[in-house]
């Protein structure tokens, strides 16, 4: 891996170029107060932006640490060869128009192969680039306005949108930002790499990721276990949810979205928390910043108002988050404090009569975080400045500050409505010891996250890796069970038939009640392919003869039926193989209550895989009903596992539906086998 230390943390800055963009890049160093030399480059101009320019490379004193290349995409390759060969620290590429324009140049490819070449070993971002803000030392390859400040910690943020890198510079939330940077096509530096980068500066204490591709998953993978190593968590704002999305990841940085299934079930695996807006991100890196990962996700809310209280319970309901009940301790000290008036509960509304009195309020404040909760939060809403007074609010700093030393335990202020909790209030929070979190769906989004980033399992296995498929076919159904049955799943009795009598004469082989399907359709139900609990020959024949069919698979009719599960693996070109297990048979589309899961999986993924469905309790048995035989299912998964294992080269998809369970048994009913045409089972 290559030393990313001299481009991040730079001694010595140079400038390729002499536009606007360039520029603004020496302007933003000097304004930052960079405390090494920044050198413009150029063959004609004296200075730049103040500073006096150099005509050559060759001109510059020593090989720059950094430097920004300002310059069209075609001069680009060259000044990155001439770098390259002076022993520069690495090089930002701000041009456009390599792979994410292939369509459009016709050369994009080869003009970025032609890059990769002429860098070489030296580090590069981009092309298609903004680069980076390094807000700890000051150093700004950075083209544009920002909205931050110098710090001496804070947490990094990487996004492969230039744009969204802007708008996370110009946040107002209280949060330290120590890196911006951007990813651009990841041309050789790829998100992990620049992450591992950002995650060693020992001043980054959280890394937040905007990613539209996750590219190499090995080096994910790596990514993470370095993160769990340094006790740095990680938080991932996914792009890809729908198809419109993935497209626009492709023709934005030439990015594999891949399934938003495989990204959500890679994230999950590597202990890595993801969110779904660009809010939820931020407030959530900022929660892990000041408080790191939490216990878990219990809470203790505060607020000097009946209604806040009501919409903080409300706003849980849906969520992972838990409200413990007060202590007999914290009950008593509650009624010394509030008296008889005051409903004790949590969320606790501790009423308006004791505002203004800073060290009662503490005294409430700090009894709450004594409790069983692993975080406690006011709800707090400051008033506009432009047409109020909010002199008034200066009791929960006081407050809040005196609970927070007295117990040594973190406090988030949290407002109801973002804009109600301004950069300068959360300024004095941060003053004051506290934590500012503005919004209560983003603040508990984050909660949550902080929670699952600390019980995250162990490391897991590296994930099964795809190579591409060509063309492929779709096995019919009596091969595709015949393979299962090879790899250890419960497959019906069944005996094929061309005829309609061949499928009489069948279901007296496999012995009555019996089910006739008609070969030939994906889907057999909805073509009218599909008889169930035939108990006569005449009523095989009749069947028969209604289904629009060549030929006929007879089979075991399955009773005793508990729950139909829908069991299958789809190859994730971005991901890896993505398992997912759900509530099956014809409601499959309308119940919706899917996991999924990245292969390889364990036998205690599959059953906590299995608790966490919707249809859990009829799986255990519900209201004195039989439940299924778990073993068996987790059995069915593990042998489908192992297929796709042994057939990971030419694999597509692979679907049970339903998987019928009963109390002694998990039997394939249908199947359907998508594989590479190479590949002959």
């Amino acid at each position: 891996m290559r030393h990313l230390s001299r481009l991040f943390q730079p001694r010595s800055i140079a400038v390729i170029g002499g536009g606007a963009w360039c520029k603004s890049v020496v302007e933003q160093c000097l304004k930052m107060g960079f405390a090494g030399p920044v050198w413009p480059v150029h063959p004609t101009r004296a200075e730049i932006a103040g500073q006096p320019a150099r005509a050559r490379l060759e001109d510059l004193p020593e090989p720059p640490d950094a430097v920004f290349i300002g310059v069209n995409r075609h001069a680009t390759v060259d000044v990155v060869r001439q770098l390259r060969a002076m022993g520069a620290g690495g090089a930002v590429c701000f041009a456009s128009g390599f792979s994410e324009a292939q369509a459009e140049t016709g050369d994009g490819a080869d003009l970025q192969a032609a890059l990769l070449e002429a860098a070489g070993a030296m580090p590069i971002l981009g092309p298609n680039c903004y680069g980076f803000i390094n807000y700890l030392d000051g150093a700004l390859l950075w083209p544009d306005q920002h909205g931050g400040a110098r710090v001496e910690t804070g947490v990094a943020v990487l996004t492969q949108s230039s744009n969204m890198a802007i708008n996370i510079s110009m946040q107002s939330r209280g949060l330290p930002l120590a890196y911006v940077t951007t990813a651009g096509n990841q041309a050789q530096t790829g998100l992990a790499e620049l992450g591992m980068a950002l995650l060693n500066d020992d001043r980054v204490t959280v890394l937040a990721l905007h990613v539209e591709g996750v590219g190499d998953v090995a080096a994910f993978e790596a990514l993470a276990r370095t993160a769990r190593q340094l006790g740095k968590p990680i938080v991932v704002l996914k792009a890809g949810k729908s198809a419109r999305a993935r497209a626009a990841a492709v023709s934005h940085t030439a990015s594999l979205a891949g399934s938003d299934a495989g990204a959500r079930a890679l994230l999950k695996r590597l202990g890595i928390a993801q969110v779904d807006s660009l809010p939820a991100l931020l407030e959530t890196a900022k929660l892990l910043h000041f408080a790191g990962p939490l216990p878990g996700t219990s809470l203790a809310s505060l607020s000097c108002s009946g209604g806040e209280a009501s919409l903080m319970a409300d706003s849980a309901e849906e969520r992972g988050v838990q409200f413990p009940d007060l202590t007999a301790a914290q009950v008593t000290r509650l009624r010394e404090i509030l008296g008889a008036m005051v409903a004790l509960a949590n969320p606790l509304d501790y009423h308006t009569f004791i505002w203004n009195d800073a060290e009662r309020m503490a005294q409430v404040f700090a009894t709450m975080q004594r409790g069983a909760a692993d975080l406690t939060c006011v709800i707090i809403d400051f008033p506009r400045t432009d047409r109020c007074n909010p002199a008034a609010w200066d009791c929960v700093f006081a407050a809040g500050a005196a609970a927070v030393a007295e117990t040594g335990k973190p406090l988030v202020l949290v407002s109801t409505l973002p804009e109600l909790l301004p950069e300068d209030m959360a300024v004095r929070a941060v003053a004051g010891g506290m934590i500012p979190m503005q919004g209560l769906d983003d603040f508990l989004t984050a909660l949550e996250a902080a929670g699952f980033v600390r019980n995250a399992g162990p490391p897991p296995p590296p994930a099964l890796q795809v190579t591409p498929v060509g063309a492929t076919v779709v096995l019919d159904e009596v091969e595709a069970k015949r393979q299962l049955a090879e790899a250890g799943l419960d497959v019906p009795r069944s005996c094929s038939a061309d005829t309609v009598d061949d499928a009489v004469a069948a279901a007296g082989e496999v012995g009555f009640p019996v089910v006739l399907k008609g070969t030939g359709a994906a889907h057999k139900t909805e073509a009218g392919l599909v008889a169930l609990g035939l108990k006569s020959a005449c009523e095989v024949e009749a069947a028969a003869r209604r289904m629009a069919c060549k030929d006929y698979l007879v089979e075991e009719m399955i009773g005793g039926g508990v729950a139909e599960l829908l069991l299958g693996v789809v190859r994730d070109p971005a991901h890896g193989f993505v398992m997912t297990l759900g509530a099956g048979g014809t409601l499959t589309e309308i119940l919706r209550d899917t996991v999924s899961i990245l292969l390889p999986v364990s036998e205690t993924e599959i059953a906590e895989a299995l608790a966490g469905l919707k249809i859990a309790p009829v799986l255990q048995g519900y209201r004195g009903q039989p439940g299924v035989d778990e073993a068996a299912v987790i059995r069915a998964a593990m042998g489908l596992q192992d297929h796709v294992a042994a057939h990971r080269e030419t694999l597509e998809e692979i679907e049970v539906n339903p998987l019928i369970c009963t109390q002694t048994r998990a039997v394939v009913a249908d199947a359907l086998i998508r594989q590479g045409e190479q590949d002959d089972g």
